[in-house]
């Protein structure tokens, strides 16, 4: 088995027709999941959405991938140095 990595992904919610798709794809890959904050910002109309990870490089590449090719919604990940 491949060597786990912590990261962290930042994920700001612009389309609410977007959260559906989104929250799939987080069940899919809840087991590397080891927590979640979402904090709305109805003044904006958008979410804020931190989501932190403890998996392997290619499973947060995978799940960050696919999160980015959903319309209305930015992601950008940062991984811990060890």
């Amino acid at each position: 088995m491949s060597e786990t990595r912590i990261a962290v992904a930042a994920i700001i919610v612009e389309k609410k027709e977007s959260v559906e798709a989104l929250n799939t794809l987080l069940h899919e890959y809840g087991d590397y999941i080891i927590g979640r904050m979402g904090i709305p910002n109805t003044s904006k109309g958008v979410s804020v959405i931190s989501v932190a990870l403890d998996a392997t490089n290619d499973e947060i590449s995978a799940l960050t991938g696919k999160i980015g090719n959903i319309e209305g919604i930015s992601i950008k990940t940062i991984y811990s140095s060890l």
